[in-house]
């Protein structure tokens, strides 16, 4: 049995270029599906975040329009509802990599709020590329991967990433309101960012560092990781 970290924003707003705050959190098919292949293969998984604040997750994820129907909905309450480990996360600050045999980072607007700047994602994104572990980041989450600089540079500058587009932050409606544009950043940061489809799962892997590119991303993600955890 693998034990896995799931880093979790602890941010339930995005502060928007006006200064206005925009409901967030964590995207819930970006944790309910990765979390229940895992556990569903007998895996462990445990949950951190910025302060062990218990993540919220973004409402608008939970619409049925969002969610491929209402019985998809449903399917995504139920997982969150099952997952005692949302309710008692540990401090990111105390996350160990050691202690774990992979690191997965769910996205939703959140990380655009707290884990670009959070030295603790940034020391582990930093540790988990290094180790060799498998480490998987989706959608909006590579925003985590600035605050791996150092003096202006990062680890994973040359590496090959997606996340979530340009197009598809306008296609929300949030581009023009946004402080900055997440493909926008990585390229800045250095990495070879890599795009598929608009909504269609998009994945992309570097050597151990596995990318999603939007919420469809994320079960494809998820069984990628339970190959190399084989």
């Amino acid at each position: 049995m693998a034990k896995l970290l799931f880093v979790l924003t602890a941010s339930p707003y995005w502060t928007l270029k006006d200064g206005t705050r925009h409901a967030t959190g964590y995207w819930a098919e970006e944790f309910a599906a990765p979390y229940e292949t895992i556990t569903d293969a007998g895996h462990q998984v445990v949950v951190a975040s910025p302060g062990a604040v218990v993540p919220t997750v973004d409402m608008m994820s939970l619409r049925p329009e969002m969610a491929g129907g209402a019985d998809g909905a449903l399917a995504l309450e139920g997982v969150i509802r099952r997952a005692e480990e949302l309710r008692r996360p540990i401090r990111l600050s105390e996350a160990r990599l050691e202690d774990y045999d992979a690191v997965y980072f769910p996205g939703g607007h959140g990380p655009m709020e707290d884990l670009w700047q959070d030295a603790d994602a940034g020391r582990l994104l930093t540790e988990a590329l290094a180790s060799g572990k498998p480490l998987a980041v989706v959608c909006h989450a590579p925003a985590a991967m600035l605050a791996t600089r150092v003096r202006g540079v990062s680890p994973f500058a040359g590496y090959r990433v997606t996340g979530f587009t340009n197009d598809e932050e306008d296609a929300v409606g949030l581009a023009a309101q946004a402080p900055w544009l997440l493909e926008d950043q990585l390229k800045e940061l250095g990495v070879r960012f890599e795009r598929g489809e608009m909504w269609k799962p998009y994945t992309v892997v570097d050597r151990n560092l596995h990318t999603g590119q939007n919420p469809a991303s994320s079960g494809v993600l998820a069984k990628e990781l339970l190959k190399v955890l084989a």
